[in-house]
């Protein structure tokens, strides 16, 4: 166990990309074993300190940020397996919590496998993918990364080991886990008994279902609950052909039409993702693209998987949906070579790029949303987002997974009162998500940056609920506490 207290070491654990500037800490731990996990947080039960577990930084919600609290840096927990088949269309790959999602997903690759989950972030570590449910563009087929995990290891607050295959604990008929642990006996507990929102998409607070397995409560508690430091991951065979495309439509209209009959998938078309950029979107991407045209009410990025023998059926499939939707389908770009689509993606990852140094030249950050909302008021929140904007004055941008019914939009203040405006009306904008039956959050989480909105989602019992799983795992209040729930809730329950 390597520990570092130096304050020039360690200031990189102070920040991630939340923007959060007042973190502290007294000192960072290095565990190189899950071994060393467990026997730091047995070793320190009970006496008061507290500890934040910290991915690599990429988050954007504060939660590995510090206030006071150790911190438990998983980096050095970093062994990957390669991948085993268990049947001709699965395989297993075994990994520590700290490998890059970009190696796992090489990984696979080199082995003719695709793990599915493609956050837009490649540097995050594995195990806070699973800690945050994360997802991405390739959602829309293949769900989030709860759907790709087979078993995880946790270590508990007092120290237990806890290994956690899908399918061995699940909630009894009555509502309960019984779960019986080697250090701190019997844990028992209720199943949360609210419901969550239909939505495709959905990361905030603890999952329920009824007759749940244990191994979903973890995923997606943000570090609450304990401390994941292995995970079997589900690999699917990487696809033998993929068609890529940016679409541009002279008309908001006409690219929502787009996008609805994709999501029929008739005549061959079948998505694998949906991505949306709007009018303002593309204009910070033209900076470098001048190609992109300038009459365009909004561009779509669709992907197909597909094979040698289909990809030309398919491809005039796509073409044919283009023409009935009025989609500027000379302008458009169709990327079907691995060298055409890594400059795609590219061009879809200049859009932060070219944000993230405007907003350096600014004197103060951007408000974001990460609300998703079930497909058929998808409309209405985009265009209350729009028109919210407008009345304001405010530059913004919209873009995201539109198959998934979520955007994100971006508020870029030049001015604190344009900042002050803009989060005073973040709440607007949660509030109107949940009227429309949606999420707080898709897939960035809540953190600490969010906690104190997750009340307008589940209400106070909700909250509450939460609190008692919490304090049923973390009696003494030990790790990342600030996350997910606001404290004062602790001394309700």
């Amino acid at each position: 166990m390597i520990y570092k207290d130096d304050p020039a070491l360690i200031r990189s654990f102070l920040e991630d990309t939340s923007n959060i500037k007042t973190g502290h800490t007294p000192g960072v731990y290095f565990p190189e074993s899950i071994e060393d996990v467990s026997e730091l947080l047995r070793e320190n039960a009970g006496t008061g300190k507290r500890f934040v577990i910290s991915g690599n930084g990429t988050g954007t919600t504060g939660g590995r940020i510090p206030f006071g609290d150790l911190v438990i840096a998983m980096e050095k927990l970093d062994r990957i397996d390669a991948p085993l088949q268990r049947n001709g269309d699965q395989a297993v790959m075994t990994v520590k919590a700290g490998v890059l999602l970009e190696d796992v997903q090489k990984k696979a690759e080199s082995s003719g496998w695709l793990y599915p989950p493609d956050p837009t972030e490649k540097l995050c570590f594995i195990g806070s993918t699973i800690a945050n449910n994360s997802s991405g563009a390739r959602t829309y087929k293949y769900g989030p990364t709860r759907d790709h995990i087979a078993r995880i290891t946790v270590v508990l607050a007092g120290g237990d080991i806890l290994d956690i295959p899908r399918g061995k604990y699940r909630a009894g008929k009555d509502g309960m886990f019984r779960i019986d642990l080697a250090l701190t006996g019997r844990l028992e507990f209720n199943v949360p008994g609210y419901t969550l929102p239909l939505t495709s998409k959905h990361n905030a607070g603890y999952y329920s279902s009824d007759g749940m397995d244990l191994i979903d409560l973890f995923i997606g508690s943000e570090g609450t609950l304990g401390v994941i430091v292995e995970a079997d991951l589900l690999l699917v065979p990487a696809p033998e052909k993929t068609i890529s495309c940016l679409v541009y439509f002279p008309s908001l209209d006409d690219l929502f039409d787009f996008v609805q009959k994709a999501k029929r998938k008739t005549g061959g078309v079948d998505p694998g993702a949906l991505e949306f950029f709007d009018p303002n979107s593309l204009d910070f991407i033209r900076r470098v693209y001048t190609e992109v045209p300038e009459e365009t009410a909004g561009a779509v990025y669709f992907e197909q998987e597909t094979t040698m023998d289909k990809e030309d059926e398919q491809l005039e499939a796509w073409f044919e949906l283009m023409e009935s939707s009025n989609a500027l389908t000379e302008e458009s770009w169709v990327a079907l070579d691995a060298d055409e689509q890594r400059a795609m993606k590219a061009f879809r990852h200049e859009l932060p790029a070219q944000v993230n140094e405007w907003i350096g030249t600014q004197p103060e950050s951007k408000i974001s949303t990460d609300m998703a909302v079930p497909d058929d008021a998808f409309a209405e929140l985009y265009h209350f987002y729009r028109s919210t904007c407008e009345k304001h004055g405010f530059r913004y941008i919209i873009f995201g997974h539109i198959g998934n019914s979520h955007v994100h939009l971006n508020i870029l203040p030049s001015s604190h009162d344009e900042f002050k405006t803009a989060k005073a009306l973040y709440r607007d904008f949660v509030k109107k998500a949940v009227d429309l039956g949606g999420t707080l959050s898709a897939e960035h989480g809540i953190g600490k940056l969010k906690a104190g909105y997750l009340v307008s989602m589940f209400g106070d019992e909700g909250i509450r609920e939460m609190a008692r799983i919490k304090k049923a795992f973390d009696p003494n209040l030990v790790l990342n506490i600030g996350n997910l729930i606001p404290e004062h809730y602790y001394r309700a329950c």
